[in-house]
């Protein structure tokens, strides 16, 4: 099982029509066969070609991790035009974006070292999905609770509380409240041979 199984269908949730044309758009812009593409992110192509078609909708791992891939950000996969290292980001020039059962609002301006979302994790989504990449992220905990594997070891963070770590180290977060998790997200936009992969579900549950 891997990241793709994650994913809903298209149809289930909100939609995205602006992810599809991007994602096929940015994979020829970096010279990557749909293959090859997929192989990297740790999708089976079938997958990846479902995504650049609109049939299925790419969960935020997914979307960080093609982001990587393609040398871009999330917020160009989606579509959205923002000026282009402007320092200032206002609030209203920024819809939220469901993906894959997260919400997410973009908080940074494209096309620096590192991007910035606020991120509404809801109660039982993608609590299961493992991801490891090179870089590093900063997350802060701004409403809920948030359970934070690193490694072996599982932290509960609740508002206020803010955890900075190295991205290769496997992680996953989880809500722990049935009312959900918000929390601001910064990672870095390091690009790599190993891009980034997503892990399939681990089994048992966090302790």
């Amino acid at each position: 099982m891997n990241a793709s199984d994650a994913a809903p269908t298209a149809g289930q949730g909100d939609d995205l029509p602006a992810v599809a044309p991007q994602l096929r758009e940015l994979r020829r812009r970096a010279s990557l066969t749909l293959e090859a593409a997929a192989r990297a992110a740790g999708l089976s192509a079938a997958h990846l070609s479902r995504l650049e078609t609109g049939h299925r909708q790419p969960s935020l791992p997914m979307l960080l991790a093609l982001a990587r891939i393609y040398g871009t950000t999330v917020s160009e996969l989606l579509g959205e035009r923002v000026a282009d290292r402007d320092a200032i980001v206002r609030s209203a020039d920024m819809e939220p974006t469901r993906a894959g059962g997260w919400t997410y609002v973009q908080a940074g301006a494209p096309g620096r070292g590192m991007q910035a979302l606020r991120v509404q994790v809801p109660y039982g989504s993608q609590g299961d999905i493992v991801r490891v990449h090179p870089g590093e992220e900063w997350l802060y905990v701004l409403e809920g609770r948030l359970r934070l594997r690193l490694g072996d070891t599982a932290h509960l963070l609740a508002p206020g509380d803010s955890a900075h770590f190295d991205s290769l180290t496997p992680h996953r977060l989880a809500a722990e409240d049935r009312g959900g998790v918000e929390l601001l997200f910064v990672h870095t936009l390091l690009q790599s041979p190993t891009a980034a992969l997503c892990l399939g579900p681990l089994t048992g549950e966090l302790p």
